[in-house]
C-alpha cells in the first residue's frame, strides 16, 4: 500500500528562483489497484509519479510505503525498496540503441549477485511476447517494441508496482491499445499498476483516475 500525506514539492534554483510543483497531495494506493493520475502538461503529475517511485523528494508531508516511513529511511535502503519493489516504464522508454533487447531488459539485474539473470531477463522479454526479439538492437525496433522492451524490463525484478509515464503517449492507437491490454494484464495478475497520462481515453481504461491541476488534486 502506497499512502501519502499532505505532499509539497518545492524547487529551488541558485538562482533563488521557487517553482511548487506540488502542493498537499494527500491519497493512498491499495495493492492491487488500477490506477491513473491524468492532468496538463505541467499540472505536477510526472514529480508526482517521481516521489511515489522514490526517484525524487519531497519538501514536506508524510509518505508512507507498506506502512513505512520512507523520509526516515537512507538513500541506500530506499534504492532497495526501489530495487525489490517498484517498476519504471517511462515516456521516452529510457532504452540503450546499441544494446540488444536481451541486454537492456537485464540492466535492473546487474546489482544482483545470480546466475539466473540471463533466465529471468529471458522469462520477462517471453511474457511480453517479444522472445524472437532478444537479440535484436534496440535501434531496430518500432515504437511498440520498443515499449514491450520497457515493461520487459520493468518487470524483471518481479516488482508488486509498475509505474508508467506516458506510455502511450508516442504511440499509434492500435499500438496504444495493444500496450494498454500489457498493463491490464499485469494488474490482473495482481500488480498495482499507476499510470501518469493526459489522454483521457488511456485513463478510462484504469479502476481509478486521480486529477491534478497546478499541483493540487482537483478529483479522485
Amino acid at each position: 500500500m502506497i499512502e501519502l500525506k499532505n505532499i509539497t514539492k518545492i524547487y529551488n534554483s541558485k538562482k533563488q528562483y521557487c517553482f511548487q510543483a506540488l502542493n498537499g497531495i494527500s491519497f493512498a494506493v491499495n495493492d492491487g489497484d488500477f490506477c491513473a493520475i491524468i492532468g496538463k502538461s505541467g499540472s505536477g503529475k510526472s514529480t508526482l509519479l517521481h516521489i511515489i517511485g522514490m526517484l525524487d523528494t519531497f519538501s514536506s508531508g508524510e509518505y508512507f510505503f507498506d506502512k513505512t516511513d520512507v523520509s526516515k529511511l537512507n538513500e541506500r535502503t530506499v534504492s532497495k525498496i526501489r530495487a525489490r519493489s517498484i517498476g519504471f516504464v517511462k515516456q521516452d522508454f529510457a532504452l540503450i540503441d546499441e544494446y540488444s533487447v536481451l541486454d537492456n531488459v537485464m540492466i535492473p539485474l546487474y546489482p544482483i549477485r545470480s546466475a539466473e539473470k540471463k533466465k529471468k531477463a529471458l522469462s520477462a522479454i517471453e511474457k511480453l511476447g517479444i522472445l524472437k526479439l532478444a537479440n535484436k538492437y534496440v535501434s531496430q525496433l518500432s515504437g511498440g517494441e520498443k515499449q514491450r522492451v520497457a515493461i520487459a524490463r520493468a518487470i524483471v525484478n518481479e516488482p508488486s508496482i509498475i509505474l508508467a509515464d506516458e506510455p502511450t503517449g508516442s504511440l499509434d492507437s492500435k499500438t496504444a491499445a495493444d500496450i494498454m491490454s500489457v498493463f491490464k494484464r499485469l494488474n490482473d495478475e495482481g500488480k498495482t499498476v499507476i499510470i501518469v497520462t493526459h489522454d483521457m481515453g488511456v485513463a478510462n481504461q484504469c479502476e481509478r483516475i486521480i486529477e491534478i491541476s497546478d499541483g493540487e488534486i482537483v478529483s479522485q
